[in-house]
């Protein structure tokens, strides 16, 4: 307990983390490039990055864009926090808020690119509307991105990569879908820059395939 509190006090004494009790919490909307990054550079979120392994991967290799990982488990984001603060990556963020109140730290337009790297894959039908890959989310992702933005998801999960795959294909707004069920085997692959998550590590020392998907919404 002593060590997860504090991470939560790293957290709260970082610039890198926004979360609730810091008053940029509440005013950060739109204003991501002007307060938090000081530049016009893209902006890429990982949603439910956990430790942020894609937000900090992304930022070292492209400097000339802003990468902010959203979780709401702050002691995962702390990992993504010291590394990047490690390494002096400006343009990395991470965001300590529910996936589903995300439409309240973006405006119209303020993101260009999303990925999704092994989300819970929320697999029991009660579920459905909590995948991050359901109309719902698709909805609020919308809201947000710039028009045609890539959206990307990676995952270990072949129910939940069907699922998104047939509810992509049933969208009038989805362009330019493409997929692997063996990233490893496509060449897609140069999409990842050689980053791994703990949990894709893991997965595939089990044997189990890595899918990929991505496509434009707009």
């Amino acid at each position: 307990m002593r060590k997860k509190q504090k991470r939560f006090q790293d957290n709260f004494e970082s610039p890198l983390v926004i979360e609730p009790g810091k008053p940029v919490f509440e005013s950060i909307k739109g204003r991501w490039n002007e307060v938090q990054f000081k530049n016009d550079n893209p902006i890429t979120l990982e949603l439910a990055c956990g430790r942020g392994e894609y937000s900090v991967g992304f930022g070292k290799i492209h400097k000339d864009r802003n990468y902010i990982g959203v979780d709401i488990k702050g002691a995962r984001l702390w990992k993504g926090m010291k590394e990047a603060a490690e390494y002096e990556l400006n343009n990395v963020a991470f965001l300590r808020t529910h996936i589903a109140q995300i439409g309240n730290f973006f405006d119209t337009g303020e993101v260009d690119e999303i990925w999704i790297i092994h989300p819970d894959p929320r697999p029991k039908k009660s579920d459905t509307h909590r995948r991050l890959t359901s109309p719902r989310y698709l909805n609020l992702y919308k809201a947000f991105l710039k028009e045609g933005s890539w959206v990307h998801l990676k995952t270990d999960n072949t129910p939940l990569f069907e699922y998104s795959v047939e509810t992509l294909q049933s969208r009038e707004d989805v362009n330019e879908l493409t997929y692997t069920f063996d990233i490893y085997s496509s060449p897609m692959l140069k999409d990842h820059c050689g980053i791994q998550t703990r949990y894709e590590k893991e997965a595939l020392e089990q044997g189990i395939s890595i899918k990929y998907l991505k496509f434009r919404l707009g």
